[in-house]
């Protein structure tokens, strides 16, 4: 929060901005989590795209994720994550970064996606176009398609002060060994992986390999695209919820994936806006140790 000059809250107008800013300084403070390679901070939650903003030009259904994007920000995010593979999620969140006047507020991730690395370059301009931001602050190999081309194309942008942030992605505990191997032999900033209270093979070898690295890991997928809720569904919280803030279900499964060490952010995809600020809350709150975490992961386990 900007700090206010006492001049500036005279009056009518100066009592309104006064009562905004308590209002700001109200809001409890939220997890935060730090890129090894830079330092900077980052809210522990960002926002996925997969399916959810591949909206096409229907102008209501576009209208609907700029509120959805709104929240996002309201509630303190920053990393947004898409890919050329998601339809037209990138143009659809460019249009509404514009609409919200946030094109220089978010941190921009993305990824090169295409076999013929000699392909990158120009896919990767016209995702900056779509986007309509300066740079990026994120590019990722998606899914390790093409990854050595590509890679080197990365590593020249962050050379060159075009590019702030280089990594990799996969999903579904999908080629792990290769992962571990890139991290090993790669000077990348960032991994993304599939991470939740379910899949936990990362926490094997991944994770720890990350800390090692001082690499931020990105968790993707962390309620298996909506398919841990009915595995919840109609089951009552476990009691350990209350001590860790969460209300429900999905804070209770975000808490505990943001909460591991190696964690820097988590990226939730959805389509609407009370799920968005639900989502966001769960930054809020005790973030659970290792052993509410362990008592997490036995209570899903049993459900």
């Amino acid at each position: 929060m900007n700090r206010m000059d006492r001049r500036q809250v005279l009056g009518g107008a100066g009592a309104l901005a006064l009562s905004a800013g308590i209002a700001r300084a109200a809001q409890p403070p939220i997890l935060m989590k730090t890129v090894p390679s830079t330092g900077e901070k980052l809210p522990a939650l960002g926002m996925g795209s997969w399916r959810t903003f591949d909206v096409g030009e229907d102008a209501a259904a576009r209208r609907a994720r700029t509120d959805v994007l709104a929240a996002f920000f309201e509630a303190g995010g920053r990393l947004i994550d898409s890919s050329p593979m998601y339809g037209s999620s990138q143009a659809v969140i460019g249009a509404a970064l514009r609409s919200l006047g946030r094109t220089k507020d978010c941190f921009a991730a993305d990824k090169v996606w295409t076999p013929n690395g000699e392909d990158g370059p120009s896919q990767i301009a016209d995702t900056r176009s779509r986007w309509g931001v300066e740079a990026f602050d994120l590019l990722q190999v998606h899914n390790l398609v093409g990854w050595r081309p590509h890679l080197e194309t990365l590593f020249a942008m962050k050379a060159d002060g075009r590019l702030r942030h280089v990594g990799v992605t996969t999903y579904a505990g999908l080629r792990h060994a290769e992962v571990e191997a890139i991290m090993k032999s790669q000077p990348i900033d960032f991994v993304q992986l599939t991470y939740n209270i379910a899949d936990r093979d990362a926490e094997q070898r991944l994770l720890p390999l990350a800390l090692e690295r001082k690499i931020a890991v990105i968790a993707n997928r962390p309620f298996r695209e909506g398919g841990l809720f009915s595995r919840v569904a109609a089951k009552p919280m476990p009691s350990i919820a209350a001590e860790i803030g969460a209300e429900s279900w999905a804070q209770f499964m975000l808490k505990f994936v943001i909460s591991h060490a190696a964690l820097t952010c988590a990226i939730p995809a959805t389509r609407r806006v009370d799920h968005m600020r639900e989502n966001m809350a769960a930054l809020a709150g005790p973030a659970p140790d290792a052993e509410l975490r362990r008592r997490m992961a036995s209570a899903f386990d049993a459900l």
